[in-house]
């Protein structure tokens, strides 16, 4: 009998990538879809008529318990920690997708808003599978990391404890289009985004905080991070380049070889012998990095898709994890991309 699986916020990119996943699990099956209005899922995403026929109901948390031994939470920030609240007690998993749990209180609230659920934070598990698997197989709240803090963490950690902390670490990121979510906005209307590019918030968007804790927590470095995200006319991918300058006693590392070490046993993390190419990435849960040392100064590349890696394959590695199953079960290995 397969686990029963719910998906609340739904109607997203995340909600269907989401739905995309679990209908290839063997031991999932999507029992309950949730979003703030009723729908067929099929009048919401077209290309699943004839794959599944379900109802989209108003997310209800009293169904939810009832139906649901797993639940992704696929909502902005502060609806997570609502559903969070109400859940507790139930034994139901759950995997936030939200920001509400992957940062301390402290940097929650300086980059969000006052937290309902200060002591889920405590007990929520950050789900870099890299650095938390064995924490993730035994927890009932997993934090999913987004899109760019898991492609700068993944690239920056095998060094972190290298770098110089006076000269800190620059990250220059840039997010295919899906990113920025199915919300209408200027920013993101065709003609904007078409044969453009542009960053935004730059040094002061709250994925810095993000960053800079885990970076700093899974290692002994005490970095400081400057992060500039960009949107690219793309639908899905994410690159990053990170800059640093190596302590002395460093300056001479082959930092291939750091990678492919610190790596090793990780199936999902590729180590290549060129930069990246976003294209070798989209539609897969790889992440594939690269890096160069010159005189000290060190460049690392890395690349996801950020709607996978970044978002709903995470998740339901994550969930595998939770539930004792082999990470890489319904994970996708083969890019879409020509």
């Amino acid at each position: 009998m397969k686990i029963p699986v719910g998906i609340v916020g739904i109607s997203g990119y995340t909600g269907l990538e989401l739905v995309k996943l679990l209908l290839n699990h063997p031991h999932f099956e999507l029992s309950y879809a949730g979003a703030t209005s009723q729908n067929e899922l099929k009048d919401i995403f077209p290309s699943l008529a004839g794959v599944i026929n379900l109802k989209v109901e108003v997310a209800d948390v009293s169904e939810i318990k009832k139906r649901c031994n797993l639940v992704f939470l696929a909502l902005p920030h502060t609806e997570g920690m609502k559903i969070v609240k109400e859940l507790k007690g139930s034994n139901i998993k759950i995997v936030d997708l939200s920001a509400d749990y992957r940062v301390s209180l402290e940097n929650y609230e300086k980059n969000y808003c006052p937290h309902l659920d200060p002591e889920g934070i405590k007990s929520a598990v950050y789900g870099l599978i890299e650095i938390n698997r064995n924490k993730i197989m035994g927890a009932s709240l997993v934090a999913n990391p987004g899109c760019y803090p898991t492609c700068s963490l993944l690239a920056l950690l095998p060094f972190a404890s290298m770098l110089e902390s006076k000269f800190g670490v620059m990250i220059d990121a840039k997010s295919g289009l899906s990113g920025a979510g199915k919300s209408l906005k200027a920013s993101s209307h065709f003609v904007s985004v078409n044969e453009n590019m542009n960053a935004y918030s730059p040094l002061t968007h709250r994925h810095s905080d993000e960053i800079k804790e885990h970076l700093n927590l899974n290692s002994d470095a005490n970095l400081d991070v400057m992060f500039v995200p960009h949107l690219i006319p793309l639908t899905r991918g994410m690159l990053v380049s990170a800059y640093a300058v190596l302590k002395g006693e460093f300056k001479d590392i082959q930092p291939l070889e750091i990678l492919r070490e610190f790596y090793k046993d990780e199936p999902f993390i590729r180590i290549r012998n060129e930069a990246v190419s976003i294209k070798n990435v989209a539609g897969t849960h790889f992440c594939d990095i690269y890096a160069i040392n010159k005189n000290g100064k060190l460049w690392i590349n890395g690349g996801i898709d950020n709607v996978l890696r970044g978002a709903s394959s995470q998740a339901v590695a994550n969930a595998n994890l939770m539930f004792g199953f082999d990470e890489k079960l319904a994970l996708p290995m083969l890019s879409s991309q020509i």
